[in-house]
């Protein structure tokens, strides 16, 4: 059946939930487990900033988001060692979060995405977007959701 399995997740509680989800999936089947952070990248300057500023501002966002990854990331690899699943953690940065999503699926071979949605509806998918809805019609692999 599927063998690879991507989680996205961002530290979130429902994410955590997708994470969770993902290993037990992937130890009753067997399956290796990739979770992936997607981390934007620092924010552009302002008109008034001075490029050391800008650069000491740049330079703090990339530590705290890679701390951040790595911290995630670390949480979900102990969870899943600790339930036999062969696991890997992989970070990037990027504001093409759901391009970067199905990009990762199609690079470390995974054949099934495990994704949470908020559920906001329709309103506040115009006012939030959706990051599952935007991969499931993007992507040509099984994406399942849980919210």
């Amino acid at each position: 059946m599927f063998q690879h399995l991507l989680v996205p997740v961002d530290g979130t509680e429902l994410s955590e939930k997708a994470a969770q989800t993902a290993i037990d999936l992937a130890a009753k089947l067997g399956a290796s487990l990739t979770a992936f952070v997607a981390e934007p990248m620092p924010p552009l300057p302002n008109m008034g900033s001075s490029p050391s500023v800008y650069k000491r501002d740049a330079d703090a966002h990339m530590a705290r988001t890679e701390q951040h990854a790595r911290q995630v990331l670390a949480r979900i690899g102990e969870r899943a060692r600790d339930q036999g699943v062969q696991y890997q953690g992989k970070f990037l940065r990027t504001d093409a979060i759901d391009e970067a999503i199905v990009d990762a699926a199609k690079e470390f071979g995974c054949d099934l995405i495990v994704m949470a949605t908020h559920g906001r509806g329709v309103f506040g998918e115009l006012l939030f977007g959706s990051h599952t809805k935007n991969v499931m019609t993007r992507c040509k692999l099984p994406v399942l959701v849980l919210h």
